[in-house]
């Protein structure tokens, strides 16, 4: 019988995901409500997190009733961030060990984020990360952010896969729901900000990048059957 590896691409999320800039948003969120009287909650994180900048705004303003525009909030809130980055920013564990596996199979990866391309490339050219993946998918890339699947659909046909031959890493409600509508396989990897969010529908739900649930996925040779069955 042919064999094939089971998963054939993989696409990452960014945010939270590989670095953990969701400790730096809230911190950002925190100071930005803390300077109008305003008290952060964790229902407004878990609304925020895994949508595009944006977007991310407008659920800010709607729910805690702020007066000033996307672009007057999004302005403040990238010099708050801007000013807590230095400090804080890191990559979450298992991160390294997980690209290298992955490149040492000679499996084709992306990420797919809903943030902007600039801020991307940015973040991943502070830890020389920038040319190690075959494709970079923002929200700029996008009509529709998620949890719409519309970026893990086109990470597939980029990394010129079907849906369910492409392994997608989340940590967010949003983000599992918009990888699962693809028809990807999903591992869930919550953090302290979202390990109370809904991960249905995913496969598996891990600890780090570098839990066996992730790593055993490459470890393993399938018989040559529909790509999304175990």
């Amino acid at each position: 019988m042919t064999q094939q590896r089971f998963i054939q691409a993989v696409a990452f999320d960014f945010d939270g995901l590989m670095f953990n800039t969701e400790d730096v948003f809230h911190l950002t969120g925190t100071e930005l409500l803390r300077r109008r009287g305003k008290i952060a909650t964790p229902e407004l994180f878990h609304a925020m997190m895994g949508r595009r900048s944006h977007e991310a705004i407008q659920v800010m303003i709607d729910q805690m009733q702020l007066e000033e525009t996307i672009e007057e909030l999004s302005l403040e809130s990238e010099q708050i961030f801007e000013a807590f980055l230095e400090h804080h920013l890191a990559p979450m564990p298992g991160l390294f060990e997980l690209l290298e596996t992955i490149e040492t199979r000679g499996i084709p990866k992306a990420v797919a984020t809903s943030s902007s391309r600039s801020y991307l490339t940015r973040m991943l050219s502070k830890f020389q990360l920038l040319d190690r993946f075959d494709h970079l998918l923002s929200g700029d890339d996008v009509v529709h952010g998620k949890p719409h699947p519309e970026i893990y659909l086109t990470a597939a046909r980029k990394l010129q896969v079907r849906p369910e031959q492409m392994l997608v890493m989340e940590d967010s409600e949003n983000g599992t729901r918009a990888a699962v509508a693809a028809g990807a396989y999903v591992v869930s990897v919550p953090h302290d900000h979202s390990r109370h969010h809904n991960f249905n529908g995913a496969q598996g739900i891990a600890m780090t990048l570098n839990d066996p649930i992730i790593m055993n996925l490459f470890s393993e040779e399938r018989p040559d059957q529909n790509p999304g069955m175990i």
